[in-house]
């Protein structure tokens, strides 16, 4: 056993010396998580660094300080975590990839100074600049695209707008000052405006109609001019530079002139973390925020405003279902049984109490005993509330006990996300084979897959490498440009060389679950009246 170890070991220290390893940071909601992967794919080096969005003048947003010191602090627990595990100081990285937080507004002037706060996808504050781009493309435009915050400010009046030089998301941001390249991933680019499939590229009919419509305006720039150039997974987008080199790494140990991949958003590194690229398939990432995304075979019917259409890192279309809001209210209630637990003088690893507190709710009633929560730390597009309250509901007669009030929580999380799947799933009749789940929400054994898949109704599978998220998909990406063979598909390339013998736990759904999850759904439905009560009064 100890042979094999140090073999192992002599194998890692070999890829590093050598340059054989792939890096992918990943700018989460609410952390930054680095991940280095060696040949075989597999994570040899992490480094984590947590950051909270901030409220600011009615804006979600992050520091760009913050953006820097938490990529810097991320990156040197990670080159300390190779120091420490196999005594070499990281100079050079076979090649690195950067994603973010999808969606969102950072403009910038031709000095290269943003113009306004980054305004982050939480942001529930371009409803008629999306309602009126949907109209004129007959495509439906979120409110978190990047392209209905620029309209936004333009319909506002605001001032910046005439300097805008360039913009784009945060990972385009982060890859921009690192690299020099102006360049998006397309998956990445299709959160920014609607990409045409057909061509790889911004959907040029489109670009036309948007000139057209703010031709009045004066401006002194075209759409064309100020976005990124789009790339496919797989493309060259650049070298780190000297001074991008200096800026990741603050001890001046890394090298410049290392490969860089197309920067993309956390939708597309959790298709990859999932090997959900090919058609048929599909992924949930549930955290923070939960997106599910279905790889199509054909477009939808018609335009739903609850549906995203996106694409793959390799350019596939896509139909996702975004929420704002998921763990963060049940977060908040562990946290009240954790001070609870150590008011007592109990100290509980908060990773069990986790565990028990979610296969708690395993034991409650199917429907939640009549219980109703809605989880809405912000707005839900696709409820329609652009503020939220947080709320738990009950009446005389509900079954109140820990079980069912551990339950409506983890249905409630994944409410909204069932509504537009219905959409999806039952109107669409869009065919998925699979669930692929990844995220907080998955972390405790079984319990997140089985009330996933009474929400969708569909076998929820996991694979041992689910944990380690989005920064591992980012790698896997990097890596996939330095090592594909060539013409070689990235579907190919995941199912084959990532994951192939992968042990992979499926669980199917439940049918009382399933009629359960219905039944308080209707429930769901009729109380959101309740809900925009407590934002209306509640302030």
């Amino acid at each position: 056993m100890k042979k094999e170890y140090n073999l192992e070991k002599k194998c890692v220290i070999e890829d590093i010396q050598n340059g054989k390893t792939a890096l992918g940071i990943e700018f989460g909601s609410t952390r930054i998580k680095a991940i280095l992967v060696g040949s075989d794919y597999t994570p040899i080096a992490s480094g984590a660094y947590d950051w909270e969005n901030q409220f600011v003048n009615q804006i979600w947003t992050y520091p760009l300080e913050a953006v820097w010191s938490g990529l810097q602090d991320c990156y040197q627990t990670m080159a300390e975590n190779v120091k420490n595990q196999y005594g070499i100081t990281l100079n050079t990285i076979g090649s690195i990839g950067f994603s973010g937080m999808m969606h969102g507004y950072m403009a910038f002037d031709k000095k290269g100074e943003l113009l306004v706060p980054f305004r982050t996808w939480r942001n529930t504050i371009t409803e008629e600049a999306s309602q009126k781009l949907t109209e004129i493309f007959q495509y439906h435009i979120p409110q978190r695209w990047s392209i209905a915050h620029l309209y936004q400010a333009i319909l506002n009046k605001e001032e910046h707008v005439g300097f805008v030089d360039y913009f784009t998301t945060l990972a385009g941001y982060v890859h921009w000052k690192l690299t020099g390249q102006r360049v998006l991933g397309i998956g990445e680019a299709s959160g920014m405006f609607p990409i045409d499939v057909e061509i790889g590229d911004f959907d040029k009919r489109m670009i036309e109609q948007f000139n057209d419509l703010i031709a009045l305006e004066n401006y002194p720039w075209k759409l064309e001019d100020i976005m990124p150039k789009v790339l496919k997974a797989g493309e060259l987008a650049g070298t780190l530079t000297k001074e991008g080199a200096a800026l990741l790494d603050i001890t001046g140990n890394l090298q410049s002139d290392i490969l860089v991949c197309p920067p993309e958003g956390d939708a597309g590194t959790g298709m990859t973390a999932t090997k959900s690229v090919a058609k048929r398939t599909g992924n949930v990432s549930a955290g923070t925020s939960v997106f599910a995304m279905a790889v199509l075979e054909k477009n939808l019917t018609n335009v739903h405003p609850e549906i995203d259409m996106v694409t793959t890192p390799d350019g596939s279309l896509v139909a996702m279902v975004h929420c704002n809001n998921c763990t963060s209210d049940l977060n908040a209630w562990i946290t009240i049984f954790q001070e609870f637990t150590e008011s007592f003088g109990i100290e509980i690893d908060k990773t069990k109490l986790f565990s028990i507190l979610y296969h708690k709710a395993l034991e409650g009633d199917s429907d939640c005993g009549g219980l109703l929560a809605y989880n809405y730390f912000s707005g839900e597009h696709i409820t329609g509330f652009e503020e939220g309250r947080p709320l738990f509901v009950r009446t005389p007669n509900s079954k109140f006990n820990l079980a069912n009030f551990m339950r409506v929580h983890l249905f409630t999380a994944l409410g909204a996300l069932k509504m537009g799947l219905d959409i999806l799933l039952k109107e669409e009749h869009v065919t998925l084979e699979e669930l692929m789940g990844h995220g907080g929400l998955f972390k405790t054994k079984d319990v997140g897959q089985k009330v996933m898949a009474a929400a969708v109704n569909c076998p929820v599978s996991i694979m041992e490498t689910a944990g380690e998220g989005g920064a591992w998909g980012m790698a896997l990406l990097a890596s996939y440009m330095i090592n594909k063979e060539e013409k070689e598909s990235l579907s190919h390339f995941l199912e084959e060389k990532v994951f192939k013998g992968q042990k992979c736990i499926t669980i199917q759904p439940d049918i009382k679950d399933v009629e359960g999850f219905d039944i308080f759904m209707k429930r769901y439905t009729e109380g959101l009246l309740v809900e925009r009560a407590a934002v209306d009064v509640y302030h």
